[in-house]
């Protein structure tokens, strides 16, 4: 079971181990065991239909398996093209060479370096499978209260990704879907890093604080600098609403917020700026223990 809620007010908690597991994508099977499936919502593929456009985001779903199809444009290719073409060969996925025109069409505004890809319908991680992954561990767990902008939630997912976290968590009713233009951002890192669809945020929460998880909120009005808090152990890091931050209910069930310092004139970072600083933190932290 996980290790037991460390007492906030000393400085008694031992540093937990931390793994930036880069096996993730080896053992992705195992993650999506009750996770929801969202496919094509029919509002065109550069909105909710699961059409990537780019090099590295279709190199990156094709080595994780997720690939129907890959479109290219007619013509010559450079090397680079040639080597995803060959790596689409070795994983059995179907290529269609298109007019440039068509790749226009497709992408809908995408920059798409002649290459894109329509993939499989999305998956959503289980919650209980990917904790079974980390039991024993400090995993850090980041839920969206209220997110609204899929870029934002692209851009969470990579630097989540990139900083060892083990999960992105989306309550049903308060997010955005996983679109095309949110795995754009991320860069590939969907390909990798289990999301899981929650249900009710309470339920949630309180079941993760039952495990042994601290809930921490990001607030402009939080009691502690973020890199003065403790953020060792396992963690949620519940991050809000563009505009709007974490909402008073959400609030309440945090065990703590922390508050990032502003030293100019505008008052408030990007959310996925925000988001970054306290997961690195966080990821920081559990490297010096």
């Amino acid at each position: 079971m996980w290790q037991e809620k460390w007492d906030m007010k000393t400085d008694k908690r031992k540093g937990p181990s931390f793994k930036n597991d880069r096996k993730l994508a080896e053992r992705k099977r195992k993650f999506y065991g009750k996770g929801e499936k969202r496919g094509d919502r029919g509002q065109g593929p550069s909105s909710d239909s699961l059409l990537i456009c780019g090099r590295n985001s279709v190199t990156e779903f094709l080595h994780a398996g997720g690939v129907r199809k890959v479109f290219v444009k007619e013509g010559k290719k450079d090397e680079r093209l040639l080597s995803i073409l060959s790596l689409a060969g070795e994983k059995g996925t179907s290529v269609e060479e298109v007019s440039e025109d068509r790749l226009d069409e497709l992408a809908q505004g995408i920059v798409h370096q002649g290459i894109a890809a329509l993939l499989k319908p999305y998956e959503y991680a289980d919650l209980d499978n990917v904790l079974s992954e980390w039991e024993g561990k400090s995993p850090i767990l980041i839920l969206l209260d209220g997110l609204e902008d899929v870029r934002n939630l692209g851009a969470i997912v990579r630097t989540a990704e990139c900083a060892g976290a083990a999960a992105v968590l989306l309550p049903k009713h308060k997010s955005p879907p996983v679109t095309a233009a949110a795995m754009k951002t991320a860069a590939g890192a969907f390909a990798y890093l289990p999301v899981c669809q929650t249900g009710n945020i309470r339920q949630t929460l309180e079941s993760l604080k039952a495990k042994g998880f601290w809930v921490v909120g990001a607030d402009m009005d939080g009691e502690d600098l973020y890199y003065e808090a403790n953020l060792k152990g396992p963690l949620v890091i519940v991050m809000g609403a563009e505009g709007k931050g974490v909402s008073p209910l959400t609030k309440k069930l945090c065990d703590f917020c922390v508050r990032i310092p502003m030293k100019g004139r505008v008052s408030s970072l990007n959310v996925s700026v925000a988001a970054a600083l306290l997961i690195y933190e966080a990821a920081r932290q559990r490297s010096q223990s």
